[in-house]
C-alpha cells in the first residue's frame, strides 16, 4: 500500500495541471495513466484534427490560387503519408513532452494502469493499492454508437480509428452532421475523398440557429459535401471490402468507409464506481456540485467525464476551479463559466453565450445585430466570404447573451464578446471601442450600432 496526498486519475487536460499545482505546494501525488498521456485533446482530439484542418486548407488554397493571381502546374495532389506523418509527429511532441514532465517532476510519482476503485479513498492501479484523502478523476469519455440495424456486421470507424488509416478512403460516408462529422466531412473532401453525411435531423448541428446550419451547410455543399438530412430507416449492411448506408427513398450509398459521428460517452463504466458510492446519472456522467465534488466526500470529477462541458478549455477551467477552492480558499463554480465553442471547419464558427433562438426561449426581449461577412472588408480582401456576424443583446439591460461569429477569423473575433461578457459590461462599451482596421473585430462595434429588436 501507498499513501499519498492525492490520487489523479486520468491525465487529460485537466489531470496534468492539477498534479503540477499539487506537487508545487508540497503534496505527494500519484498520478495514473492507462494509455496515453494527454487524453483526447491531444491524441485524437483537437492537436491531431487541427493539424489536419491546416493541411486540407493548404490544399484548398492551391486550388483557388488562379483567384489571387497565382499560377501553379498542375492538378493539386494529396501525399496522406506525409500529412498523416506530419499530424502524428505534432501529436507525439505534445504527448511525450507531456510525459517526460510528468516522469520528472518532484513529488508526482507516475504511474501507467488502469485504476479501480476498492473503497471511497483507495483505489489499485498498476498492481499497486494507492490510498489518499484527495481523489481528481479525469477520465474523459469516447466515442459513442447509436443502434443502427446492421452495424454488428461492418466495419466502421471513430474520430480515433479514422486517424490511425494508412490511406486515404475513396468515399466516406459519416453517420453524424454535427460538428465532429462536420469538420471531418470538410478535412477529407479537401484531400480528395468523396463524402456524404447522413443526419437524422432535419438540418445540421440542430443546436445551432438555422441560418448557422444552413450557411454551412451550403458552404459545405460547394466543395462537394453531399447531405442527406431528416434521414429516416438508417441502416447498413456489408457491401464488398465497403459499406452500403440504406435510406427510405434514397438510393443507396456505397462507401469504401463509414465514420459514426453521433456522440460520445464517458469512461465511467469500469473505474469501480460503485464500490466508492460515486453517483454517475443515468448516461453514465459523474453527478458533480457546482464546486466539481462528487457524491463521495473528498472526490472529484473534472473534464469531460462530468457532463459539464466536453471541451479542452473546461476541463482545463475544471481544474483551475477546483485547485484554487482547495488551494487558495477561493469560491469559484462551474455555473459561473460562459459557454463558448468553435466549429472548425474553414472557415470556423466561434459561439459565445445563447444563440438566438435559445435567448428567446429562456424569454429574453432581444435586439440582433448582423453582419454578412460579405460586408468585412477583411474578409473580402482575403476572398473568404462566407458567413456572418450575429449579436445577440438584451433589450432592457443592454447586456450581450451571446454571439455568432460564423467566417473568417470568427474563431478568434469572438473572444472580444466573451470578453466583453464576463465583465458584464453592456453592449454600448464595445459600441465605442476603436478597433484595428482592417480586420473582422473591427466590424463588431459597428454592429452593436445596429442592434435591432428581432
Amino acid at each position: 500500500m501507498q499513501a499519498f496526498d492525492a490520487i489523479v486519475i486520468g491525465a487529460g487536460q485537466a489531470g496534468p495541471a492539477l498534479a503540477f499545482r499539487l506537487a508545487a505546494s508540497g503534496r505527494r501525488v500519484a498520478m495514473v495513466e492507462r494509455a496515453a498521456v494527454g487524453g483526447t485533446c491531444v491524441n485524437t482530439g483537437c492537436t491531431p484534427t487541427k493539424t489536419l484542418v491546416a493541411s486540407a486548407r493548404v490544399a484548398q488554397q492551391a486550388r483557388r490560387a488562379a483567384e489571387y493571381g497565382v499560377v501553379l502546374q498542375g492538378e493539386v495532389g494529396i501525399d496522406w503519408p506525409r500529412v498523416k506523418a506530419r499530424m502524428d509527429g505534432v501529436v507525439a511532441r505534445s504527448r511525450d513532452g507531456l510525459a517526460r514532465s510528468l516522469e520528472g517532476t518532484e513529488n508526482i510519482t507516475f504511474l501507467r494502469g488502469h485504476a479501480r476503485f476498492t473503497e471511497p479513498h483507495a483505489v489499485v492501479a498498476a498492481g499497486e493499492r494507492l490510498e489518499a484523502p484527495w481523489i481528481f478523476l479525469d477520465v474523459g469519455g469516447r466515442a459513442a454508437a447509436p443502434p443502427i440495424p446492421g452495424l454488428d456486421a461492418v466495419p466502421w470507424l471513430t474520430n480515433a480509428s479514422l486517424l490511425r488509416l494508412e490511406a486515404l478512403p475513396r468515399h466516406l460516408a459519416i453517420i453524424g452532421g454535427s460538428y465532429i462529422g462536420l469538420e471531418f466531412a470538410q478535412i477529407f473532401r479537401r484531400f480528395g475523398c468523396a463524402v456524404t453525411v447522413v443526419e437524422l435531423a432535419p438540418r445540421l448541428i440542430p443546436r445551432e440557429d438555422a441560418e448557422v446550419s444552413a450557411t454551412i451547410r451550403e458552404m459545405l455543399e460547394a466543395e462537394g459535401v453531399a447531405f442527406h438530412l431528416g434521414a429516416k430507416g438508417l441502416a447498413v449492411a456489408a457491401d464488398g471490402d465497403g459499406v452500403a448506408v440504406r435510406l427510405d427513398g434514397v438510393p443507396e450509398i456505397r462507401a469504401s468507409h463509414l465514420l459514426l459521428a453521433t456522440g460520445r460517452k464517458p469512461n465511467t463504466d469500469d473505474l469501480g464506481l460503485d464500490a466508492a458510492g460515486i453517483a454517475r446519472d443515468a448516461r453514465g456522467f459523474i453527478t458533480v456540485d457546482d464546486a466539481l465534488q462528487t457524491s463521495v466526500a473528498g472526490v472529484w470529477a473534472l473534464g469531460e467525464c462530468n457532463g459539464r462541458g466536453a471541451f479542452t478549455h473546461t476541463a482545463y477551467n475544471d481544474y483551475e476551479i477546483v485547485a484554487d477552492n482547495l488551494l487558495e480558499a477561493a469560491a469559484r463554480k462551474v455555473t459561473d463559466r460562459l459557454p463558448c465553442y468553435a466549429l472548425f471547419t474553414d472557415p470556423a464558427l466561434g459561439r459565445v453565450g445563447m444563440s438566438e433562438a435559445e435567448a428567446r426561449a429562456a424569454g429574453h426581449d432581444i435586439l440582433v445585430g448582423r453582419r454578412p461577412m460579405t460586408r468585412v472588408n477583411r474578409a473580402v480582401e482575403k476572398g473568404e466570404t462566407t458567413g456572418f456576424i450575429k449579436i445577440v443583446v438584451d433589450a432592457a439591460t443592454r447586456q450581450i447573451l451571446g454571439a455568432a461569429i460564423l467566417g473568417v477569423e470568427g474563431d478568434e473575433a469572438v473572444h472580444g464578446l466573451l470578453d466583453l461578457m464576463y465583465a458584464k459590461a453592456p453592449a454600448w462599451v464595445m459600441q465605442r471601442a476603436v478597433h484595428i482596421h482592417p480586420t473582422v473585430s473591427e466590424l463588431i462595434p459597428t454592429v452593436m450600432g445596429e442592434l435591432r429588436p428581432a
